[in-house]
């Protein structure tokens, strides 16, 4: 079983039967926990709306906690000196962390997105890996995002996701929803959880109306306020 409580914006607090893996957090409130588990956090950039130095007030109520943040200059001078527990990590990287297998992925904006194996499930958190279309930008960078995220997500192909956070941004016009739509129909993934919407709830009921989405609808799960729980 995994329970996943939406906190806001890209942050997800996951649960399984052992551990805590807690996503991208900035803001919102955290739910009860059980103190005796392993935590893991991860950050994947440094972009205020991805990370909260709060984070490390955690380390007064887990026994077991690890960080992982992105290796980016950013992310590394937004740490305090003396801050334990702390592993950073480049893109097309693999480590293993409390018993977990961690793999990043290169990020086209900023830092890594995240792929974690651990008690037989994989779960995928893109933190700003996406299809950055974005009108008025040159044709060549947009070409470019498209590229770099393509490239980055045909490495997912020989997975078994259970359970993914993708960007479905609103600000990128029709073009919000390429980002899910190449990452659900390029790997084989269970359920995801669109994110990244600046609180506007009204792109789950767009998605449910895009023709590309009639293969995989029935996959995404629709996020109704911050602090909502769904078990899986």
């Amino acid at each position: 079983m995994m329970r996943v409580t939406y906190l806001g914006h890209s942050g997800f607090l996951v649960e399984s039967d052992r551990a805590y893996f807690l996503f991208d957090y900035y803001r919102g409130e955290l739910p009860e926990m059980d103190r005796g588990k392993k935590m893991i956090v991860f950050v994947s950039h440094s972009h205020y709306d991805h990370f909260n130095r709060d984070v490390f007030r955690l380390q007064k109520e887990f026994d077991e906690i690890r960080y992982v943040l992105s290796a980016d200059e950013n992310t590394k001078q937004s740490v305090a000196d003396g801050q334990s527990g702390v592993i950073f990590m480049g893109p097309n990287e693999e480590q293993t962390v409390s018993g977990c297998t961690v793999r990043t992925l290169r990020s086209n904006d900023e830092g890594v997105a995240y792929l974690v194996r651990c008690e037989g499930k994989t779960i995928y958190h893109a933190g700003d890996l996406n299809w950055w279309h974005w009108e008025g930008e040159p044709e060549a960078f947009n070409k470019a995002m498209r590229r770099s995220y393509q490239s980055e997500i045909n490495k997912l192909e020989p997975e078994k996701i259970d359970v993914a956070f993708v960007p479905v941004d609103p600000r990128l016009g029709e073009q919000y929803c390429w980002g899910i739509d190449c990452f659900m129909k390029r790997t084989r993934t269970d359920r995801v959880f669109p994110m990244h919407f600046w609180g506007n709830y009204d792109v789950f009921e767009r998605l449910m109306l895009e023709k590309c989405t009639a293969d995989y609808r029935e996959r995404i799960v629709k996020i109704e306020r911050e602090g909502q729980q769904f078990d899986l």
